[in-house]
């Protein structure tokens, strides 16, 4: 079967992004596509920021809306 015009625009656009993030769309993909993906290996730092956070919000500790505001202006969401 062909590739829809599309998904081959998406694909072309894909190649011009850095690594990491071509491999996240990868895994999005597999995923949609109901193919096994190999699971995401996470280093040490992204562990322990993963239990800090849990850490945090087992204590109610959030982000206020200023601060969430700020970070999506900072990325230009």
């Amino acid at each position: 079967m062909d590739m829809t015009k599309l998904l081959d625009q998406a694909l072309k656009i894909a190649r011009s992004l850095p690594a990491d993030a071509q491999d996240d769309i990868a895994r999005i993909v597999l995923q949609l596509a109901g193919a096994e993906a190999s699971p995401i290996i996470l280093s040490h730092d992204e562990r322990s920021a993963i239990v800090r956070s849990k850490e945090a919000a087992a204590r109610g500790e959030f982000a206020t809306e200023a601060q969430v505001r700020a970070t999506w202006a900072k990325h230009g969401l």
